[in-house]
């Protein structure tokens, strides 16, 4: 693809995310309650002008939530996302992104007509330079302030009945992803120092679960598209059924043990520089603050050494057929002691052998996050660790199996009476522009991607070993190349009996906390 044509696709394939869209992140925005921005391409809100979109009022959902959550009016995530705005951009048709000037996931071109499928593909089977290549990216979105959205660093409170005091922050692409998920999990403050409500989690412990981390993996592929310019690039998966150990754990993938500290990422790796954020949830309880952009350490991890009477193993193939197997999506309460729900089986608060709930007990899901016994092992910090995302892939492909499976109709989600954050019609916290849980409860062939080991055979082949051997030779065309136009002026120097002095140049290189058990 030329510069030109990577520069309309930047334009018009990706779908933007949160926390905040920059535009609507200031005094103004907050005292109007409107995050309408205006469409460069027509200079108009929401480009309406085109029909792309329009702006309009935000109606939320009055359905009953469920006992878990006693409180009203106190928290900015309760009927998101009124404590902040009530007129938003809707997009019409395939467009999509918080001012309608992109296309919604799955879709791209310049009216947002074509569909373009994507495959995830098992990083264990990718070429070393595909490898690379990811780890390089994770590092560019380490280091890049993401330049379309910021994070709110206080309640809507603080920041004056008018907005007069916006408090809002830049924050690099990665760490935006890690924020999201500290925000939709973190607890309630009920007012003075540790007093807080912990029963509260807007993406884990009911059915938003998978929906949601969706969601989250499409917004984070895409921003990485984006700041790289590189429109194939989709997440991998580890698939960790019977696994002994952490397999991704090296110097080559998402990094080693560190042999002088057993906590902590081999210096050989480049994760071993990263700092965490997002990692000390007491400390912002007690303090009566949000998470910011402030770096609190380095990423740990320390796989296998962890309370093995709450994860005495890693799930197995069994485990997982079983679970898919399963043909309910949720069960009475909808929460972590839901017996028999295929989420909450997935997730990991019920037994992937009975489907019976085991408080104590971290399985599936849950038991890959404390076996990493680190950084990964802490609910609100947990995306910290790029293993984070291999392991959430795999754990959406799971959830692909099941629909494919079941093909259940929308109504299998449930409507009313789910923990609050997790009914049908709640928008998922803190994306703008919005989505419903609801809408996600539905297969990723209409999203835009697939997973390798489900395609069929022939397919797979493809996948697994003619695409890798063709992105090995990309890697090393540009240098055939020049070795042979060199031949053939050796040849002809040669032959004409003249000296040619040629100008070799090197191309630039391119560049009790919350926790996974009940």
């Amino acid at each position: 693809m030329n510069l030109f044509g990577s520069v309309v696709l930047f334009h018009l394939m990706g779908v933007c995310s949160s926390q905040f869209p920059r535009p609507c992140a200031n005094s103004e925005g907050l005292r109007t309650k409107e995050c309408c921005p205006v469409w460069e391409g027509d200079g108009s809100a929401c480009g309406a002008l085109s029909g792309r979109g329009f702006c309009t009022e935000v109606l939320v959902s009055d359905e009953p939530n469920g006992p878990q959550y006693p409180h009203t009016g106190i928290d900015d995530r309760e009927r998101w996302p009124l404590a902040f705005f009530n007129r938003t951009c809707r997009c019409a048709g395939n467009y999509g992104g918080f001012n309608c000037g992109e296309c919604r996931f799955g879709y791209w071109g310049g009216n947002c007509a074509q569909y373009r499928e994507s495959v995830r593909r098992n990083i264990m089977t990718m070429s070393t330079a595909e490898q690379q290549k990811f780890i390089s990216y994770l590092n560019l979105a380490k280091n890049t302030i993401n330049p379309d959205y910021v994070i709110s660093t206080a309640t809507r409170a603080e920041m004056g009945e008018d907005g007069e005091n916006p408090m809002f922050s830049d924050i690099n692409t990665y760490d935006l992803f890690v924020w999201i998920h500290y925000y939709v999990s973190r607890d309630t403050f009920l007012g003075g120092p540790g007093n807080v409500w912990r029963d509260i989690d807007f993406a884990h412990e009911s059915a938003a679960f998978l929906p949601w981390h969706r969601v989250f993996l499409l917004h984070w592929e895409n921003e990485i598209r984006k700041i790289t310019g590189d429109f194939n690039f989709t997440i991998p998966y580890w698939d960790w059924r019977n696994a002994q150990s952490c397999e991704v754990c090296t110097d080559a993938l998402m990094g080693g043990r560190n042999s002088l500290n057993s906590n902590l990422i081999s210096p050989a790796s480049v994760f071993s520089s990263w700092k965490v954020i997002c990692s000390q949830p007491e400390e912002y309880n007690n303090r009566e603050v949000l998470c910011n952009t402030t770096g609190e350490g380095p990423l740990l991890r320390n796989p296998g050494n962890h309370d093995r009477n709450r994860v005495p193993r890693l799930p197995t193939t069994a485990d997982v057929d079983f679970a898919v197997g399963l043909p309910e999506y949720e069960t009475g309460n909808m929460d972590r002691f839901a017996n028999m729900s295929f989420r909450n089986v997935l997730e990991g608060f019920a037994s992937p052998e009975t489907g019976q709930a085991v408080p104590g007990q971290s399985t599936m899901h849950n038991s890959l996050h404390v076996f990493m016994n680190g950084s990964m092992s802490n609910v609100q910090g947990s995306a910290n660790d790029p293993i984070f995302l291999l392991h959430h892939t795999f754990i959406d492909s799971i959830f692909e199996r099941w629909l494919r499976t079941h093909q259940p109709l929308r109504s299998s989600y449930p409507r009313a009476n789910a923990p609050i954050g997790h009914n049908d019609g709640y928008y998922m916290i803190p994306f703008l522009p919005l989505y419903r849980n609801g809408e996600y409860f539905l297969s990723n062939r209409v999203l835009g991607y697939e997973y390798a080991y489900l395609l069929d055979p022939g397919q797979r082949f493809v996948q697994e070993f003619v695409t890798p051997y063709l992105e090995q030779a990309k890697e090393i065309w540009q240098w055939l190349l020049g070795a042979g136009i060199l031949g053939a002026l050796i040849t002809r120097t040669t032959t004409s009996a003249h000296l040619v002095k040629l100008n070799q140049r090197t191309p630039p290189e391119t560049c009790t906390i919350k926790s996974f058990v009940q």
